[in-house]
């Protein structure tokens, strides 16, 4: 395929936009895309990477923001305690140094988890259908004791008796389980 911009060297960047239902293809040489690459939102540099375009991508903090010139705000950098990683150097590497990086930005990563798992931080897991009967009733049973615990700070407690004895059917069926239903 040749370049769709000088016709003369073969195209080596196939780009795909679809907005509203609508796709559009461009196939660009090296040398177009490189000319072009502010309409393509790719950055011409050489040092280009996936973790530099998920970190665009997850432009949430001003962390994330990468200052073009050696001016430096005067803030505290924070930094991990046992590596010494930066949150700057986690986003241009894209990965933590160790586990305790964690619990360092924890601030920094709830808004990133929040809008890449729509609205949640925490991880709930899975449990595989044919196995985790009594589990799936228990968690049920947890987050109906939430529901239950809401609606008695609500005074609404007609919903709360509705709750409670959907929690003890399911106490049942979880002892008939052979279960423990804490």
């Amino acid at each position: 395929m040749i370049c769709q911009e000088c016709n003369e060297r073969p195209a080596t960047l196939h780009f795909t936009k679809v907005v509203n239902g609508e796709k559009t293809e461009v196939h660009l040489c090296e040398h177009c895309a490189q000319d072009k690459g502010d309409q393509f939102m790719f950055d011409s540099s050489p040092g280009f990477s996936v973790n530099n375009l998920l970190a665009g991508l997850l432009n949430i903090s001003p962390a994330f923001k990468q200052a073009k010139t050696s001016e430096v705000p005067q803030q505290e950098v924070l930094q991990c305690e046992k590596c010494k990683m930066t949150f700057q150097q986690f986003v241009k590497v894209g990965r933590f140094g160790c586990a305790h990086c964690y619990e360092t930005f924890k601030s920094q990563l709830d808004p990133i988890l929040k809008r890449v798992h729509s609205g949640n931080v925490e991880h709930h897991g899975k449990v595989p259908e044919r196995m985790g009967g009594a589990i799936h009733i228990k968690k049920k049973i947890l987050e109906l004791r939430t529901d239950l615990q809401n609606s008695i700070e609500n005074e609404e407690f007609e919903k709360a008796a509705e709750i409670r004895d959907e929690i003890r059917s399911l106490e049942k069926e979880v002892k008939k389980e052979g279960g423990d239903a804490q």
